[in-house]
């Protein structure tokens, strides 16, 4: 019987803790991965130049807890674009993509989610976007070196809004370093049906990021009160042979008066229900 991995964004648990503290966390809540943040603050960038002691140190928690780091949600290229128009600030985010990658293969992450901006403070025009695929190319060769996949997310603006859009990047990337890694949620807020956008997405998708979404709103709504179509979604998943990562995303200081323990086991529920479903046999459908 197979089983599919199931994995909490860490930012559901509150950040005080340990690292420890968070694996094991995620395990109590019934997760079987998680997944580090690599965001724009200084404090979140700073760990891709941890030194040997530290990274060792996260490698005996990952073993003590049983539990993995399986992604890296790297959004720190908000800050630092791969498209800037400017060339010191592409520098650095090529830098960051660079350490992602080998932090990634050092602790031992599967996949670096590269996130659909050529840029975000800026204004994205015909220049960023060859920037932005001159960064993902260097990425690709960083990631067949280290032999971690990257992984394209759609996102909150009309570069990499739905997936023909990221399908046309990846495709013109033409590496098999680079492959999606849509969210359902971001699809759904922005107007697109998740089933049909994955299906043009078959065998091109390494992992989902799960979440319940409102119209432009992509964080901070619980399981149950969007619209996100999730059966649906999960059974067109399933017709089109997909078989890998689940990233739950939750942000628990947008809950303030839940118990973050207790929402990240009923969103855990929630989405193993949706599996069981969609997957009776607990192994990949064959369907083409």
């Amino acid at each position: 019987m197979f089983k599919m991995p199931v994995g909490l964004y860490e930012k559901a648990l509150p950040a005080a803790l340990s690292w420890e503290e968070r694996l094991a966390a995620a395990g109590q809540a019934g997760y079987d991965f998680v997944e580090i943040s690599i965001d724009e603050s200084d404090e979140r960038l700073s760990r891709l130049d941890w030194p040997a002691s530290t990274r060792a140190e996260l490698r005996r928690s990952i073993t003590n807890t049983g539990v993995r780091i399986m992604t890296m949600c790297l959004s720190g290229h908000r800050k630092y674009p791969l498209g800037s128009h400017t060339p010191e600030l592409r520098r650095q985010g090529q830098e960051i993509l660079r350490k992602a990658i080998d932090f990634a293969g050092d602790i031992g992450l599967r996949v670096v989610q590269v996130m659909g901006y050529d840029v975000f403070y800026e204004t994205s025009d015909a220049e960023t976007r060859a920037n932005y695929m001159d960064g993902l190319h260097l990425g690709t060769r960083w990631a067949g070196e280290a032999g971690v996949m990257l992984g394209l997310e759609n996102l909150d603006t009309p570069f990499v809004e739905n997936l023909s859009r990221a399908l046309v990047i990846t495709r013109e990337i033409d590496s098999p370093w680079l492959k999606l890694y849509p969210d359902i949620g971001n699809l759904t807020a922005a107007g697109y049906y998740p089933p049909d956008e994955l299906t043009l997405a078959k065998n091109q998708v390494l992992g989902i990021h799960v979440k319940d979404a409102l119209p432009k709103i992509i964080r901070g709504v619980p399981f149950g009160d969007g619209i996100v179509p999730f059966q649906e979604t999960f059974s067109a998943l399933a017709k089109t042979g997909f078989w890998g990562l689940l990233g739950v995303e939750i942000w628990g200081h947008m809950l303030p008066n839940e118990d973050p323990l207790v929402t990240a086991a009923s969103a855990c529920k929630f989405v193993e229900k949706l599996v069981s479903e969609a997957w009776p046999t607990g192994c990949a459908s064959s369907q083409s």
